[in-house]
């Protein structure tokens, strides 16, 4: 399980260092995708299967679904962790997520995200309450 949040730098040569802690749940081969709120998913590829099979159950014939699936699949990419446990991200990503040179790194339970320090930074204060929201509204 992935929690926390650290802040890395990306490289000239597109690197991002994964934290320490994360390592221990990776798998050999991980998944990179577009996320949501301009942010990157990062799965393990075991995690991906399971949202891959989900979207591919979708009824093909509406067109909400084709579009989901073509988005999703689309802006994703199987990668590796380098032997300094560091990942290469492609031009189109780092270009669809903003990513700059400071990126947060967060631990969302089964993925990891990554995000440009500025967009984290936007999204954290439009969003400082939505714990205690959510939570009253979940029943947590």
């Amino acid at each position: 399980m992935f929690i926390g949040e650290y802040t890395f730098n990306l490289d000239d040569s597109h690197r991002l260092n994964i934290p320490n802690s994360f390592k221990k749940y990776l798998e050999e081969t991980l998944v990179i995708a577009k996320g949501f709120e301009k942010c990157l998913y990062l799965y393990n590829l075991s995690d991906w299967k399971v949202i891959s099979e989900k979207v591919n159950n979708l009824s093909f014939t509406k067109s909400i679904n084709r579009k989901f699936s073509r988005s999703l699949n689309s802006g994703a990419y199987e990668l590796e962790i380098d032997s300094k446990g560091r990942i290469c991200i492609s031009q189109k990503l780092i270009d669809y997520a903003g990513l700059t040179k400071e990126c947060v790194i967060l631990g969302v339970s089964n993925r990891i995200e990554i995000w440009s320090k500025e967009e984290y930074d936007k999204y954290s204060s439009e969003n400082d309450n939505i714990l205690a929201q959510l939570g009253e509204e979940m029943d947590i």
